[in-house]
């Protein structure tokens, strides 16, 4: 009963868990892939881009350390890894996991909130 409460007050813990086994695994890389990673990661949490299911969110950041680490084993350098064009590898990857983060969430409960607002029903 206790883990259930506190869980619901400060969330799931094995989420908790995956997310520090995540940033052990890009602590861990040599600096310039932890750098990039770093970078990536920055910019997804900052662009509303990330998948708001946190599901879909943890596999995303599990394959982006994956595929550094591979790169990193491999000492492949960071441009053949993301090209010319850091954004349009991060756009790339990212619409693989893409459920329209929390902008496109927050822009549905905006549109609900003014139709209920303006007396109409909301569209399912």
């Amino acid at each position: 009963m206790a883990k259930n409460f506190l869980e619901l007050i400060i969330g799931s813990f094995d989420d908790k868990k995956q997310w520090r086994a995540y940033v052990a695994r890009v602590k861990a890389l040599p600096e310039q892939y932890r750098t990039a990673v770093d970078a990536i990661e920055r910019y997804l949490m900052h662009s509303g881009d990330t998948p708001a299911d946190w599901s879909r969110a943890a596999t995303m950041f599990d394959d982006l350390a994956e595929l550094f680490e591979r790169a990193a084993a491999d000492e492949t350098p960071i441009r053949d890894i993301v090209g010319d064009d850091p954004l349009e590898f991060v756009e790339a990857f990212v619409s693989t996991y893409s459920d329209g983060g929390w902008i496109a969430k927050e822009r549905e409960r905006l549109r609900a909130s003014i139709a209920r607002a303006a007396g109409e029903e909301p569209e399912e």
